[in-house]
């Protein structure tokens, strides 16, 4: 494919000018929809008179729906934006810094998505998408998958496909509850994802972070011992990956942790551990769910994460070696070759 794209890039440079800007519009379509003309010239910077051309030539080919509420990108549509994905990120580079970033941080799969979702909205919900279908073609029936919470996973829950069959999967959350925003706890985020997929799905109602006298008495209530033995029999986990200080925070940690965190350099946390830059646990808390140990015998341990902010952030996780699958966003792997090239 490369040496037919550097033919095309010298011989119509404008035709692959002008579908990349027509995938763009569609890629933009599918994760806003519905959408308005004005709204989406906002997003991709374009002029209203470009996006009115745009428009009219794939609502012509059936790609676009067009109604009153908005666009929506058609089946056919949905189907031909599919069809586009490999070409698009040969032609954008994208295939090259998968490779490069799955050879520096030693992953067994990656999927790198456009944009950076520190600036970008529509950067994080593509990383939702990519990770939904990711999702879709692993799962198996009957499956099991222990969910985190986050707005990046929050997000894969908002991409998935609805589905109108009964599915046997089962939904559970990787943790318990922290902080206050509702829709990023893992159990409305289960919920959700079950009824995107027909599927069940289990609450854990404790924190995600208690004292070790209240961790082992709760843990032996039927009702909660009953759904930590369900997340503990995932095959699958998703997770997002936080910045140590951020997360410390969210969890009200007592300030006197903070600058022991802050000393020994921590840049990563997960599953309740935190991590400095090599990858070397520095401070645990006792926390309910899922814990590194319990990754080891996962089939599938995905972790989602993207934003320049969290290159860091991922590049320590990956040290540990508890995970072999990334999805993330462009700015992250733009800066996890840049830190490591320092």
């Amino acid at each position: 494919m490369n040496s037919l794209l550097d033919i095309l890039k010298r011989i119509y440079p404008n035709m692959l000018q002008d579908m990349k800007q027509r995938y763009d519009l569609m890629r933009h379509v599918n994760l806003l929809q519905p959408i308005g003309r004005r709204s989406l010239a906002d997003v991709m910077g374009l002029t209203e008179r470009t996006i009115r051309s745009e428009i009219e030539l794939l609502q012509e080919q059936r790609i676009l729906h067009v109604t009153n509420k908005g666009m929506f990108l058609t089946q056919e549509g949905k189907y031909v934006l599919e069809q586009l994905v490999p070409f698009i990120k040969e032609l954008s580079g994208l295939n090259e810094l998968e490779q490069k970033v799955k050879k520096q941080l030693g992953l067994e799969k990656i999927i790198i998505v456009p944009g950076n979702s520190d600036e970008e909205k529509w950067a994080k919900l593509e990383m939702g998408r990519a990770c939904a279908n990711y999702l879709d073609s692993i799962m198996t029936p009957e499956a099991t998958i222990a969910v985190t919470g986050g707005s990046t996973i929050a997000a894969v829950a908002e991409q998935m496909e609805e589905t109108d069959g009964d599915n046997q999967y089962l939904f559970v959350p990787a943790r318990g509850g922290f902080g206050e925003n509702v829709e990023y706890q893992a159990n409305t985020i289960v919920a959700k994802m079950a009824q995107k997929t027909n599927s069940s799905y289990r609450m854990l109602f404790m924190p995600d972070v208690l004292s070790e006298a209240s961790f082992n008495t709760m843990r032996h209530e039927p009702a909660i011992h009953a759904v930590l033995e369900r997340i503990k029999e995932a095959q699958i986990v998703l997770h997002g990956l936080g910045d140590a200080i951020t997360m410390a925070r969210r969890r009200d940690t007592p300030q006197a942790i903070i600058e022991k965190l802050i000393d020994e350099e921590a840049v990563a946390e997960a599953f309740g551990y935190y991590f400095n830059k090599n990858g070397h646990i520095i401070h645990q808390v006792v926390s309910t769910g899922i814990d590194l140990e319990d990754l080891v015998t996962k089939e599938h341990v995905i972790a989602v994460a993207g934003g320049l902010s969290k290159a860091e952030a991922i590049s320590a996780y990956f040290k540990t070696s508890y995970s072999k699958t990334l999805i993330t966003d462009e700015g992250a792997a733009i800066g996890i070759l840049r830190d490591a090239s320092l």
